[in-house]
């Protein structure tokens, strides 16, 4: 057996796998221990899972407030249904106007066309993902460490890990579509490099079958899955 902790890049879950799908509700206990560790490495005993994301922002949400109603329900679930398993670590978002070039079709950029956007940036999910990675490896909390990102910028934790702890096996789960290669996305080298072991996708029948029940009871009332999901 192999005590395993899984981390999910939420941001990166979201949009580059759940975003426009049915599948938001996500029981990620259900997706990473039941239906894909139990085919990739049927001795992993999960003993933590570690969700790392940031509040959305109503201002610059989609659904404006119903979309932090969503995510705040969605985190609310989570805890209630696991409360010894999962945890979700936050960081911020950073909101600032600047320049950037303006897109045209089959030009390069040019610094002499820029617009003034909002710059919208994630902050510290990144570190806090590497963080505690290398520290549960150092502090020997788990003999297997499940990475769902397909972030560059974990790569040095990850090499840190190998160099420092070889006995840990490092898993990557690639928050992709199946057929994803032929789109053009793919699978990040820097990352697959570190590993013991890599699955490129998450197919829609394994999100299908981890979804969380549309009411979640909790301490006070029940955590439902908003309409808009």
């Amino acid at each position: 057996m192999s005590k395993t902790t899984i981390y999910i890049d939420g941001y990166n879950l979201y949009y580059s796998r759940l975003q426009g799908t049915p599948y938001k509700w996500l029981d990620v206990v259900t997706l990473f221990r039941d239906q894909i560790l139990a085919v990739q490495d049927p001795e992993a005993v999960v003993t933590a899972v570690k969700y790392f994301t940031a509040p959305v922002k109503a201002n610059f949400a989609r659904h404006g407030e119903a979309s932090e109603h969503a995510q705040e329900q969605y985190h609310r679930a989570l805890r209630a249904k696991y409360p010894s398993m999962v945890g979700v670590i936050r960081g911020f978002h950073i909101f600032r106007p600047t320049s950037l070039p303006s897109h045209v079709e089959g030009q390069p950029p040019s610094k002499a066309d820029r617009a003034r956007v909002w710059m919208i940036k994630e902050k510290l999910t990144d570190v806090n993902i590497a963080l505690h990675v290398y520290r549960d490896a150092m502090r020997g909390d788990a003999q297997q460490l499940v990475i769902c990102s397909n972030d560059s910028d974990l790569e040095p934790a990850l090499q840190f890990v190998r160099q420092d702890a070889p006995e840990v096996k490092i898993g990557l789960v690639m928050p992709l579509r199946e057929g994803a290669k032929g789109q053009g996305m793919i699978s990040n080298k820097r990352l697959t490099a570190q590993a013991s072991w890599v699955r490129h996708y998450v197919r829609d029948e394994e999100l299908a079958q981890s979804q969380l029940p549309t009411h979640v009871q909790t301490k006070k009332k029940p955590a439902s899955k908003p309409n808009h999901w």
